[in-house]
């Protein structure tokens, strides 16, 4: 987004309030089914839900995920449907506890620590964002059939804990199909039984 820094002073305080197609681009959020999100390492239990919320709410400061044990966090995070992730926002304070580091996985139910030894999706290096607006582009082509995205907070700028207070995710949703798969995968299974009707069906042809 650019801003203005004329001689009139700075319009990002007025842009920040006004932009209502940037907040309708972050509507992520409404996909997210939020019951089942888990924030591994939070200080308060179910807080880390509460930074993914609308992008004309991220100034709440009442609203925020601490760490406990140290400046690690892991958001497991379901949606309703196939998602194509295109962007992500990440807002913090302006000191050592905003996140250094985003590290992505896709499609990795109910992650644990011990599962981020292996080989992210997409890493980001963060700078200090105080007002949520640097956005981070994924790659699109890795990301466009999403059901399920961990994002793990590996380290932040030398504090002990972590804080964040508004995670924003820009993309596209599509409803999933999970009946017609659940169909196919059992068209797919052979049935012993469906086999020994073949079997008898010529010397009783009227059994259905």
């Amino acid at each position: 987004m650019a801003h203005s820094h004329g001689s009139g002073g700075c319009s990002c305080a007025a842009e920040r309030e006004e932009d209502p197609e940037r907040g309708f681009a972050y509507g992520l959020f409404r996909r997210i089914d939020l019951a089942k999100l888990t924030c591994l390492n939070e200080s308060r239990e179910g807080s880390g839900r509460l930074v993914f919320r609308a992008w004309e709410e991220r100034g709440d400061r009442t609203q925020f995920v601490e760490s406990d044990d140290d400046e690690e966090l892991l958001f497991n995070i379901p949606f309703t449907g196939n998602v194509k992730l295109k962007g992500i926002i990440l807002m913090g304070d302006d000191d050592c506890s905003h996140p250094s580091e985003m590290r992505l996985y896709k499609n990795m139910n109910h992650m644990c620590f011990d599962d981020t030894s292996r080989e992210a999706d997409q890493v980001f290096s963060l700078n200090r964002d105080i007002h949520g607006e640097l956005e981070y582009p994924t790659k699109i082509a890795r990301f466009s059939n999403v059901y399920h995205l961990s994002i793990h907070i590996s380290k932040n700028f030398g504090a002990e804990k972590t804080k964040i207070y508004y995670i924003g995710l820009r993309g596209e949703w599509t409803e999933a199909h999970r009946h017609e798969v659940t169909l196919c995968n059992y068209e797919i299974a052979p049935n012993p039984a469906d086999h020994r009707i073949k079997q008898t069906s010529t010397q009783m042809p009227f059994i259905s």
